[in-house]
């Protein structure tokens, strides 16, 4: 069976762990949709950005910061007098703990608006100027150091602009973290919350508590979204049939997937097959 295929930028940053392009040197009228294998920040100081971002229109509005992470499937589609930098990182430039939180707030807050005088402003042409002096003494060292300030400071404005009043070091947070990244793995094979507690040794509560309070979803949300998204991957982007997809997702019978999709995306998965091809 012929299958469209996800396209997969992978090894762009191979040799150079690092790239910055200018926001206006974006063709917006040659993107199509695709995954890289490296993160991917948006530093906007100026104009309207509209991109999307695992099948969800994300506009960015005036002075914006937005991170994407390894894997997620976006594109460009306008760029309206829009200044500032696309910045391509690779994943041993980020911090274990910084990936982590990247991932916490996954599909809940991956833009936020920032004032006119943000740092991350200032810092990115430093960066830019270390970058391109190949013969700079410590030039990585320097390199690593900028880099982790620059996404320390998207973190900082992202927790924020949440109004987060989990301390990224807390047990609750790493409780969300590990569960979040298990539902990432198993979400086709488990699909109730008392079945991820149990990985975790806590309660179905405990977990249900903690992951509202942490992201302001209830924990069944996020199996929810993980489940829905992979579906849309798959009516999207492979000629499965919706049956195929629902056996895919760990779905016995493909009625139920049917009427799962349906009241969480509020038309069917044919329709949405439909809409996008």
């Amino acid at each position: 069976m012929n299958k469209k295929i996800i396209a997969l930028h992978k090894d762009e940053l191979k040799d150079i762990s690092l790239d910055i392009v200018s926001i206006e040197r974006i063709d917006t009228s040659v993107q199509v949709a695709h995954r890289d294998d490296h993160y991917m920040f948006i530093i906007q100081q100026s104009g309207r950005f509209l991109l999307e971002l695992d099948f969800n229109e994300v506009l960015m509005e005036g002075p914006s910061l937005c991170f994407v992470v390894p894997g997620q499937v976006h594109r460009y589609i306008d760029c309206k007098n829009c200044k500032g930098w696309l910045v391509f990182i690779d994943n041993d430039f980020i911090l274990k703990q910084y990936r982590e939180i990247f991932n916490t707030y996954l599909n809940v807050q991956q833009v936020v608006s920032v004032q006119m005088n943000e740092p991350s402003f200032a810092l990115l042409p430093l960066i830019e100027t270390i970058n391109k002096d190949k013969s700079m003494p410590l030039r990585k060292t320097l390199l690593n150091s900028a880099l982790e300030t620059l996404t320390g400071i998207i973190i900082s404005k992202i927790i924020e602009s949440q109004n987060s009043k989990i301390i990224t070091n807390s047990q609750k947070y790493a409780t969300i973290a590990r569960y979040k990244q298990l539902v990432n793995t198993k979400h086709k094979e488990l699909k109730q919350v008392k079945a991820f507690a149990s990985l975790l040794n806590i309660s179905p509560l405990y977990l249900n508590q903690v992951s509202k309070e942490v992201t302001g979803f209830p924990a069944s949300h996020w199996i929810n979204q993980e489940t829905l998204l992979e579906a849309k991957r798959l009516l999207h982007f492979t000629s499965l049939d919706i049956k195929e997809i629902a056996f895919e997702l760990g779905y016995e019978d493909h009625t139920y997937f049917s009427r799962f999709f349906k009241k969480n995306i509020g038309i069917t998965a044919s329709d949405f097959r439909k809409e996008k091809t």
